[in-house]
């Protein structure tokens, strides 16, 4: 798994993904975080500084809820597509908003398809 939709509530990011790649590395985990730079303003959920990942997809997001207990912040857990075979001209991808355990959202991402471009959100929903 290769995302960077996956996202840290502002102010939390450099101490977040720093511990998950400590915690990744004591539990033996295939798992790399860094921060890009960048970061996303959603009307529900607050900033969030964006991080891209490398590794296991079940440890990222097992890793993700963790700090999110953690550091009482709020998360997003990104990564998810439809199953649907769709030929368009941006691709997309979903992120589930988490404080802890519970799951306060739903956001959709969208990105120009050819070319290196930055996520933007096209939806956001509360639960």
């Amino acid at each position: 798994m290769d995302s960077e939709t996956f996202g840290i509530e502002k102010g939390y990011g450099e101490r977040a993904v720093e511990w998950m790649n400590e915690e990744a590395k004591k539990m033996g985990w295939k798992f790399e975080a860094r921060l890009y730079n960048y970061e996303i303003q959603t009307k529900n959920f607050g900033s969030f500084e964006m991080f891209s990942l490398i590794g296991d997809p079940k440890a990222a997001r097992e890793i993700t809820m963790r700090a999110s207990k953690r550091f009482k912040i709020k998360v997003i857990e990104g990564g998810y597509k439809t199953r649907k075979l769709l030929v368009k001209v941006a691709k997309n991808e979903y992120g589930i908003v988490k404080k802890g355990d519970r799951s306060v959202g739903q956001i959709e991402f969208e990105s120009a398809r050819f070319g290196q471009r930055d996520w933007k959100i096209t939806k956001e929903e509360r639960k």
